[in-house]
């Protein structure tokens, strides 16, 4: 089973870019985050005639999530966490497909330090941990996937001084990771590159006007991905030329972004980003990240592979 973790940042604006990825890699389960539309909002008919039926729990303008299925449609199960009935974010969705329990999630970012929104992140956090020790119980193939929001080794990040006073880097939130995973979850990523210390899962989206950057390719970019890596493997990307960074990225230590999709090779659909930063990649702070880990309860998933977008 192919498994897809894909945050879109708005469904409405990426929609062509989405269908246009499901048709090239067709994935059979795909969990998208910041769906960032209500639920009415949603265009289930464009993903239907893509081959797709879906779930969702969306929010007009802020998070959202959702479970496709390729020729099928997922059964729910829940939408949102137990343990807070005033939580009103569209954070988390869990369904079945097939045999497999599948949850896609969008952690908060927690952003900036010390303030209510750090708290927020690691109370729902700890509802997730809670959470995801009674689906161990149930004696199930389970999958949570999603944009995670946490830094769980240094080597998963690009500039660990650059990144450490970020709410991703926090022990707090590294804490909670570090007891699911020893709970008995298995991160998909180290198990299948257990001493891979290039293996980014965090990496930043430029700020730039009319600019962005999606794995599935897009009409401008504007950073160049220097590597990729996904759970099936590894590629490479490329390209030539550069332009001036605009004043909206300017930086010390943050290097230039680039100008055109074509150039910066960005017509693969999955792995993770990342590169040193001596690279072009990434130019902007790491306020705007995004951090995608799936994790699961058994290896016998491992055998389909998975692959995570944005």
């Amino acid at each position: 089973m192919k498994i897809a973790s894909y945050n879109l940042n708005g469904i409405r604006a990426r929609l062509p870019r989405l269908v246009e990825w499901l048709g090239r890699e067709k994935p059979e389960v795909v969990c998208l985050q910041e769906l960032k539309c209500a639920d009415e909002a949603l265009p289930i008919g464009d993903i239907e005639a893509a081959g797709y039926g879906a779930v969702w729990h969306g929010q007009k303008g802020f998070n959202g999530v959702a479970v496709l299925a390729r020729q099928d449609t997922p059964k729910l199960r829940r939408m949102g966490l137990p343990g807070d009935p005033d939580d009103t974010h569209s954070r988390y969705i869990e369904t079945e497909v097939g045999d497999v329990i599948v949850a896609s999630l969008y952690l908060p970012n927690g952003n900036p330090v010390g303030t209510e929104k750090f708290d927020y992140k690691i109370r729902w956090f700890e509802r997730l941990a809670a959470h995801s020790a009674g689906l161990l119980e149930d004696e199930r193939p389970v999958v949570l996937a999603g944009d995670w929001n946490v830094v769980s080794e240094d080597r998963d990040v690009f500039s660990v001084r650059a990144t450490q006073h970020d709410a991703v880097m926090q022990p707090e939130a590294r804490n909670v990771w570090r007891r699911m995973v020893n709970s008995g979850w298995t991160d998909a990523l180290r198990a299948l590159h257990p001493d891979e210390p290039k293996l980014y899962t965090f990496w930043t989206i430029p700020p730039a006007a009319g600019s962005a950057i999606w794995a599935s390719g897009s009409t401008t970019c504007s950073a160049r991905p220097r590597r990729r890596t996904g759970c099936g493997g590894r590629a490479s990307t490329s390209g030539r030329g550069r332009r001036k960074r605009p004043a909206t990225t300017r930086r010390r230590g943050w290097s230039s972004p680039r100008a055109s999709a074509d150039r910066c090779g960005s017509g693969g659909s999955h792995g993770h980003w990342g590169a040193r930063r001596s690279t072009a990649f990434p130019c902007c702070p790491p306020e705007s990240s995004r951090t995608h880990r799936l994790l699961f309860r058994t290896s016998r998933l491992l055998r389909g592979g998975c692959t995570r977008s944005s």
